[in-house]
């Protein structure tokens, strides 16, 4: 299979591993994206221990190609993040029942399909079914349980809602079965609700003791698989008569522990697997074979075969296995899950009628020579590799610096989702959220939990002083002590946007002196050709600073703190701390306006501004201020020039505004009009630059000028 001319199954093997290394499928981005994914499991962590809000629900565990390190820019696979409600007590046997919590008993009879169950609700007092529910409320009927025709109180799997998803204002995740997507800037991410037990599944009892013929997986890494437990997730078997009382049992966590054994060659087939359906399946038949389906089929394929094959220098012959074990279970119309053979993953899956092209598709591959791969347009792989034929340099194509780049993304809009979700749930009285910060930095944790509560905690503190600084300045015009520390401890979150907020709390207290230098020593480590902007609202282009990629792809926590700039952010109760030309932003929307708003708008409330836009208006103001007419004259330039020329700017529009007020006070409404004009050019709704248009008018039409 896949041989070309000149060329030994041994020889293109190695050429195909090179080319997966250049996208990222080599063990050193594995590891990254692995260690990454667990940053952003910790980073949430530390924050949910603190949220009353979440206090049922545990950490996610983040699944799927993402977390496993099994995909590539190409591939675009989405984040499955499992969120498990540890209010319920599920246990298989009678004698793990607890007193004075809600037991559920997996029923796992011929009733129910292999790899599904039903939870029976036992009573909180004694060992025993529970024979009657009553609702708690009289007005609404019972949706929670349901008693089958033996009587046995059962769970429904509805009792999952979107309610439990609730972040903050504006989210509210789509449900799709038994996951609640929600669109992220860099990629969706499916939250899914599940009950947590301990046990090891009874169906699966079997595969623990089975012996096979490459010795894989290791006794310990059984042993592991089954002290993990597993998962319950609300969905029933499609069709079945009971849908709604039937729970699906997941194993996700002891198929990533499978995973995280597996070698560069098996990954790399994996990958592949997943390349070749999307190129050659997906386009004519959607979600049809799915890459869980692949993933088993590996499983079965390391498990049947002797260790030793699985090398690089035999990744065709590797890949060559897998496709064959694929196409025989879709001929068989059988793929059975890896621990729950039973349970037959590609039931109702395949009609009759997609069948017969599925298997001249996937034979067609099987007879091929290299040219199947060769047209694989995932990630340029097929142009990669015949470029890695002729010994061409593949420069041009994007690299593993562009997935440091993308997890950085991914950490950054996480650090300020929860910071902010955190600001936002546990606000109350001042001396309320003064105790949460304190416990978030007082955590013991060690390794990975460290390093997410020293990424959140400064977040969190600059927060709370600037709240503390507004209100200093609203009552005594000044900043106090107390608000300053809090704001010290976070200003090396990032390059500029907590420094800045300083800057502009120092200027609104008329300290334009003191402001100055703040302001000069944040230009100073400003690097434009290194530093590069992020917002956690806004879909960047590809960065062209090379600079800031290779910090990237050397430490992400480093690159976060010396390399990137985020947008500042005001609340409405900071209105205290930032110019008044900025007021206007948190009026921006009309009760018109607000109906188009979507998920991604939840910033619109706010003041948000680009930091080297912030930066520059800050000393055009300053400046002036200090009748340093030179250096106004060149920081409206610089202000000029970045909104003309920065192309990852998240607020354009607002800094449109910004500059046609610099106009104005230049006594150049025409220019103002014009900059106003073309910030309403960016965004016809949710503009403030409409205010600033007509308070603009009204002067001119009044002779103001």
């Amino acid at each position: 299979m896949f041989q070309a001319p000149d060329y030994s199954e041994e020889a293109v093997s190695m050429k195909l591993s090179e080319v997966l290394a250049d996208i990222g499928v080599d063990t050193r981005m594995v590891l990254k994206r692995r260690r990454s994914m667990l940053l952003l499991q910790s980073i949430f962590m530390q924050c949910s221990r603190l949220c009353f809000i979440k206090k049922h629900i545990t950490c996610p565990y983040m699944m799927g190609s993402q977390a496993e390190g099994t995909t590539t820019l190409g591939l675009n696979s989405d984040t499955d993040n499992i969120y498990c409600l540890d209010m319920y007590h599920v246990i298989q046997d009678w004698s793990d029942w607890q007193p004075g919590v809600i037991n559920l008993l997996m029923i796992q009879d011929r009733s129910v399909s292999p790899g599904y169950c039903r939870l029976q609700l036992l009573r909180h007092d004694s060992p025993l079914p529970m024979r009657y529910y009553k609702c708690k409320s009289k007005n609404s009927p019972c949706t929670i349980y349901r008693r089958d025709r033996y009587g046995r109180v059962l769970l429904k799997n509805s009792l999952i809602c979107h309610n439990v998803m609730y972040r903050g204002p504006h989210e509210r995740p789509e449900r799709h079965g038994p996951a609640f997507t929600l669109e992220c800037n860099l990629c969706e991410h499916d939250n899914v609700i599940a009950l947590p037990c301990t046990t090891w599944p009874l169906q699966a009892r079997q595969w623990l003791h089975q012996q096979s013929v490459g010795q894989w997986p290791t006794d310990e890494i059984k042993q592991y698989c089954c002290s993990s437990g597993c998962l319950l997730v609300g969905v029933g078997r499609h069709g079945s008569e009971n849908e709604d009382l039937e729970w699906r049992i997941s194993t996700s966590l002891a198929e990533r522990c499978l995973m995280n054994n597996l070698n560069i060659t098996q990954i790399r087939c994996y990958v592949l697997m997943k390349m070749i359906i999307k190129t050659f399946i997906n386009p004519l038949f959607t979600d049809v074979i799915s890459s869980y389906m692949c993933k088993t089929v590996l499983f079965h394929c390391i498990e049947n075969t002797q260790s030793i094959i699985w090398q690089e220098k035999n990744l065709i012959v590797c890949l060559s296995l897998c496709i064959h074990d694929l196409y025989t279970n879709i001929l068989n119309e059988n793929c059975p899950h890896f621990f729950i053979p039973g349970n037959n993953l590609m039931r109702g899956k395949i009609t009759p009628e997609v069948k017969p092209f599925i298997l001249e598709i996937l034979q067609r591959i099987i007879n091929s020579n290299v040219v199947a791969l060769l047209g694989i347009k995932c990630d340029d792989l097929g142009t990669r590799l015949q470029l890695k034929f002729n010994n061409i340099s593949i420069c041009p194509f994007r690299t593993c610096e562009d997935i440091s780049v993308k997890l950085l993304h991914l950490i950054a809009i996480q650090l300020s989702r929860e910071s902010t979700s955190f600001s936002y749930w546990t606000w109350g009285p001042i001396q309320a959220l003064k105790q949460n910060i304190s416990d978030i930095v007082s955590l013991q944790c060690h390794g990975l939990d460290k390093t997410a509560r020293n990424l959140l905690a400064p977040r969190v503190c600059s927060r709370l002083g600037s709240v503390l600084a507004s209100r200093n300045i609203q009552q005594y015009n000044t900043i106090s002590a107390e608000a300053l520390n809090w704001i010290s401890l976070g200003l090396n979150t990032n390059v500029a946007s907590s420094k800045l907020k300083l800057a502009s709390m120092l200027y609104c207290t008329r300290q334009f002196g003191r402001a100055e230098i703040v302001l000069c020593d944040i230009e100073r480590h400003y690097d434009l050709n290194i530093v590069e902007p992020f917002c956690p609202h806004h879909v960047y282009r590809l960065t062209r600073r090379q600079a800031f990629k290779a910090v990237c792809d050397q430490n992400i926590e480093e690159a976060l703190q010396n390399a990137t700039a985020n947008c500042v952010q005001f609340w409405p109760c900071e209105v205290y701390c930032f110019p008044k030309e900025l007021r206007q932003e948190m009026f921006r929307s009309t009760e018109e306006d607000k109906a188009f708003r979507t998920i991604r708008d939840s910033w619109m409330d706010h003041v948000e501004v680009d930091s080297l836009t912030f930066l520059y208006f800050l000393q055009y103001k300053i400046y002036s201020h200090l009748n340093k007419q030179e250096d106004t004259r060149l920081a409206l330039s610089k202000l000029t020039r970045t909104i003309e020329q920065e192309p990852n700017l998240a607020h354009r529009e607002t800094a449109l505004n910004l500059l046609g007020q610099c106009m104005e006070q230049e006594h150049r409404p025409i220019n103002a009009l014009q900059y106003y004009s073309l910030s309403l050019n960016i965004r016809r709704r949710n503009n403030a630059a409409k205010i600033h248009i007509c308070r603009l008018l009204s002067r001119l039409v009044n002779n103001q000028y």
